[in-house]
């Protein structure tokens, strides 16, 4: 299934956006820059993978629960953007951080937990 290249393109999201705040902590815009068009470019893969997903739990009896984790995995990238367009610019950011842990932890919940094409029995 499409699980793999969905979780791959998640860890990708992570490790690049961990570079974006490093990047613009130091002061390195253009290159944060650069890295965070690469991410938005991931953003689409996660998207579309995750598309893929809840298109599989059509007529399933779970099909609330993948709705409401794909609007928390929007959620969570909305998160992701917000963070590293304000660290740019050194505006605060501590209500974007508390909603990105929020969205991840259902996300992962939901996915890994509760849904069938997770791994977690």
């Amino acid at each position: 299934m499409n699980t793999h290249l969905h979780i791959t393109s998640w860890v990708l999201a992570f490790i690049l956006f961990a570079v974006v705040l490093i990047l613009n902590k130091s002061g390195k815009t253009k290159g944060a820059t650069i890295v965070q068009m690469i991410l938005r470019l991931d953003y689409l893969l996660i998207l579309f993978s995750g598309g893929q997903l809840l298109f599989a739990y059509f007529g399933n009896a779970m099909m609330g629960e993948a709705i409401f984790k794909g609007l928390a995995g929007i959620w969570a990238i909305l998160a992701m953007e917000m963070i590293s367009l304000k660290s740019g610019r050194e505006e605060p950011l501590k209500g974007w951080w508390i909603q990105l842990i929020i969205a991840v932890l259902l996300t992962l919940i939901l996915g890994f937990g509760r849904l069938p094409f997770g791994f977690l029995p």
